[in-house]
């Protein structure tokens, strides 16, 4: 009976963590976020006109606004060309980030967050193409914001946008957690 090399590859039928890690529950979860931002959307557009809040604490209204530029209306009157100027970075970063996913699936931290970002930026993808304009609905107010937004009231905001911010909070997480792994 002839002896392996300890230079020769090593066959094994049973599959390492990293690569049985599937893109799929990822993706799924990317599609959960899309269907509640979608979902939530369509009850705005569907109760309230442009402008339209309602009260619901003293520090937190549901409110329909349109928003035609990026976070914080971002070149908002920029003339039109803008929609697919964002449109079309939203779906390249999906696609980056499907690539990313595929690469990366078994890394849990990293790829949740990059799911919960690509959740986000489909759904307001989805707007732009078709509405024009980003539908944001959540709105939070309280004095201390004052010196930053008028009135007191942060920008209105959504569940893509909520998705986003989570992601790119785990991402920061993920790296700093890497870099205090490795030293």
């Amino acid at each position: 009976m002839a002896k392996r090399s300890h230079n020769a590859p090593r066959t094994s039928f049973v599959k390492s963590p990293a690569s049985s890690a599937s893109l799929l529950p990822w993706l799924a979860l990317a599609a959960m976020l899309i269907l509640i931002d979608q979902f939530t959307k369509v009850l705005i557009v569907g109760y309230y006109q442009l402008g339209g809040a309602t009260r619901i604490t003293s520090f937190f209204d549901v409110v329909r606004a349109h928003n035609t530029g990026a976070a914080f209306s971002f070149l908002a009157s920029a003339g039109g060309w803008q929609r697919w100027f964002f449109t079309a970075i939203g779906v390249a970063a999906a696609l980056f980030i499907v690539w990313m996913l595929k690469a990366h699936p078994g890394q849990k931290l990293f790829a949740f967050a990059l799911a919960c970002i690509l959740g986000g930026a489909v759904g307001n993808v989805i707007d732009r193409v078709v509405y024009g304009y980003v539908v944001d609905f959540l709105q939070f107010h309280w004095e201390w914001l004052k010196p930053m937004f008028p009135g007191g009231y942060f920008p209105a905001f959504n569940v893509a946008d909520s998705a986003i911010t989570v992601g790119a909070t785990c991402l920061v997480l993920d790296e700093i957690l890497r870099v205090r792994k490795g030293k």
